[in-house]
């Protein structure tokens, strides 16, 4: 499995031509920055969260993400209708554990609907995957104190347990699947300053492997865009808000040149 600027830029090209519908059970807090961003790299979201619902909205999506992000009673019933209707139709489902370690019950949660049906990614950082495979609480919050390479081992441990292709992101991200390990390098210190771009990293997970069935290749690929993006952004963004607009234009106007010259990928087998 080669994935290259050309390689990732065809998926976007099958994102931009498709415009596959990902139905997100997400957050309160990155609803309107996820929704934008799936629109902005072409894909078509749609956040349905009732019980009464979810089980058809997700059998016409290409792609289902869950968020964990703030949970509730009915929110995880949902979830757990979701991600057995997903299996059911072969649709891929990728998990975002936000803030797992934080609570017991985010974590038994996390692992609960990782039971129920595997998901095709799991998407996390460090913390989060570190809590998840080796029952270690030092989330902040829903923010990581760990590093990326710190966790790397837990997301060897948690791929093989869960079968899930497992993606660590920070300043390096890490792709475990399989016997591959991917790295990719781009990102901007200031993504970090922009609440909810770790989830957009999630949804553009579900955007990626609505059109690659390489579940490994669609997070790297995933990543890389959202670090590139992320780097375009920053040299016109003066801070934190304008980061935001610029992102989502970066998105939007994102070329192959763009990724040829300056993606940061390695570590494949």
């Amino acid at each position: 499995m080669e994935i290259t600027a050309k390689s990732i830029y065809t998926d976007v090209e099958k994102i931009r031509e498709t415009s596959p519908l990902i139905h997100n059970i997400t957050n309160y807090v990155v609803m309107n920055i996820t929704a934008n961003a799936l629109l902005a790299i072409g894909a078509s979201p749609v956040m349905a969260h009732a019980e009464e619902e979810v089980e058809e909205m997700t059998g016409i999506a290409r792609a289902l993400v869950i968020n964990i992000g703030t949970l509730s009673e009915s929110w995880v019933r949902a979830m757990f209708l979701a991600v057995k209707r997903a299996g059911d139709l072969g649709i891929p489902a990728i998990l975002d554990p936000v803030g797992a370690g934080a609570t017991s019950y985010r974590t038994k949660t996390c692992h609960d609907l990782i039971d129920a049906v595997a998901p095709a990614v799991i998407r996390g950082n460090a913390s989060e995957i570190m809590a998840l495979a080796m029952g270690e609480t030092k989330t902040k919050g829903v923010d990581s104190s760990d590093s990326s390479v710190a966790a790397l081992e837990a997301a060897k441990l948690l791929n093989k347990n869960a079968g899930s292709t497992v993606c660590v992101s920070g300043e390096i991200d890490y792709v475990v699947g399989g016997e591959s390990v991917i790295t990719i390098e781009n990102g901007h210190p200031m993504m970090g300053k922009v609440t909810g771009l770790g989830c957009t990293a999630t949804a553009l997970c579900g955007a990626f492997a609505a059109v690659n069935p390489s579940f490994p290749a669609a997070a790297a690929g995933a990543m890389a865009v959202m670090g590139i993006a992320g780097e375009i952004a920053a040299e016109s963004s003066k801070g934190p808000a304008s980061m935001q607009v610029d992102f989502l234009d970066a998105l939007f106007g994102l070329s192959e040149d763009d990724l040829t010259n300056r993606i940061r990928i390695g570590g494949q087998k």
